[in-house]
């Protein structure tokens, strides 16, 4: 009967969620969090944390992240010019540097060294929805998601390994783990860059354009489960095997343009939100309330938005003052990789209740404040232009 009563519970808060979205214009992920934090404090989904909504979240947030992969092409990726390349490091060395600052200062727990500077695309492409390509803080702020998801990736899979086994030679020998597949990840892309210059009829075979079985969506999934279950049998975090499948079909299927939107509709239409709905059952509402959690998220909404403020002073010259700062605040809304540190961190003992609460809410802030930030200042001030042609190339 438990069962039945969350599959009812989900099934109407998935439904519900992006009509409640319109209505309030807050993220449908925000959305979904406060609906999962209601429906747990009403005892909807009962009390067994291995029950089945568990499952489905874990499922949900790796999709997600394969969704993720699917927007970093890396044959845009390879045309990145050096300048664009050069200020781009610089960026994330004075993010990260400013992070480690921080935390060393406040003697926080290393968690926050990769939580602080962690970028994630989702709200950067919900920008690029509302206000469209034509900007030049939204190009760059897509360019830089897309190198710093790689990043964010990297550090989500290092703090994973140091959660499981601390800094031991087991964790040394995970870390050698993770190199070696990467090293065999570029030898295997380039090998399959090679092999489909010689023999490009390879893809049609693979996702013909005639598709009435719905081969492209059968061999994405199978790619997605069985890197997936590669990164099982290696020990290594799921999350980079199901980045690492979006990425492959992103860089070596363009001619499937439908496909992502079609991956995407089943993803954020229902795997994704089991996932937010399923962190919002682990958020406890009171929390809103609670003056240490409440402070702690308002200082680590002001710390991201600082480091990356500061950080985006690099790229001054070229976009100018305004485009500066809605860069830097575009910049500055991590929420599904910020829910993900929160839920590794907790479950690896490195946050209390009440830090993994604050993250929590810091993300929720950061969707919704920034947003409305974001909106004031391109209404007061309008279109503007760099101060110079924006070419970083």
């Amino acid at each position: 009967m438990e069962a039945i009563i969350v599959i009812v519970t989900m099934s109407v808060l998935i439904m519900v969620s992006p009509f409640l979205s319109r209505v309030t214009k807050i993220p449908v992920a925000v959305v979904e969090i406060l609906l999962g934090s209601v429906a747990a404090m009403l005892g909807l989904f009962g009390s067994a944390e291995d029950g089945l909504l568990p499952l489905l979240a874990k499922v949900g947030f790796l999709y997600l992240m394969f969704l993720a992969g699917m927007e970093v092409n890396l044959r845009e990726f390879t045309r990145i010019g050096n300048t664009l390349m050069r200020r781009a490091i610089a960026y994330f060395v004075i993010m990260y540097s400013l992070a480690f600052f921080i935390t060393l200062s406040l003697d926080l727990s290393p968690i926050y060294i990769a939580a602080l500077p962690i970028v994630s695309l989702g709200m950067i492409m919900a920008l690029i929805n509302e206000y469209g390509r034509n900007e030049p803080w939204l190009n760059l702020a897509l360019t830089i998601g897309i190198i710093g998801e790689l990043i964010s990736i990297a550090a989500l899979t290092i703090l994973s390994g140091t959660v499981q086994y601390g800094w031991g030679w087991e964790f040394a020998r995970i870390m050698a783990t993770l190199l070696g597949f990467l090293i065999a990840a570029i030898a295997f892309f380039k090998g399959v860059k090679v092999l489909f210059w010689w023999f490009p009829e390879l893809k049609k075979l693979i996702m013909p354009d005639d598709n009435r079985q719905d081969q492209d969506v059968r061999v994405s999934i199978a790619l997605f489960f069985v890197l997936v279950a590669a990164m099982l049998y290696l020990g290594l975090e799921v999350v980079l095997g199901a980045f690492v499948a979006g990425m492959f079909i992103a860089s070596f299927f363009e001619h499937k343009a439908d496909l992502p939107e079609k991956l995407s509709s089943f993803g954020f239409g229902f795997l994704v939100p089991i996932f937010f709905i399923y962190v919002g059952s682990t958020f406890e509402l009171w929390a809103l309330f609670d003056t240490q959690v409440l402070s702690m998220a308002l200082w680590m909404v002001v710390a991201m938005v600082a480091i990356r403020l500061v950080s985006s002073l690099v790229y001054l010259r070229f976009l100018g003052a305004r485009n500066t700062v809605l860069f830097g605040l575009g910049d500055s809304m991590p929420l599904s990789f910020l829910v993900a540190i929160a839920t590794i961190g907790y479950g690896g003992g490195l946050l209390g209740q009440s830090e993994y609460f604050a993250f929590i809410l810091a993300s929720m802030i950061q969707a919704v404040g920034i947003m409305i930030l974001i909106q004031i200042i391109y209404t007061l001030t309008g279109k503007s232009r760099p101060n110079r042609p924006l070419r970083l190339n």
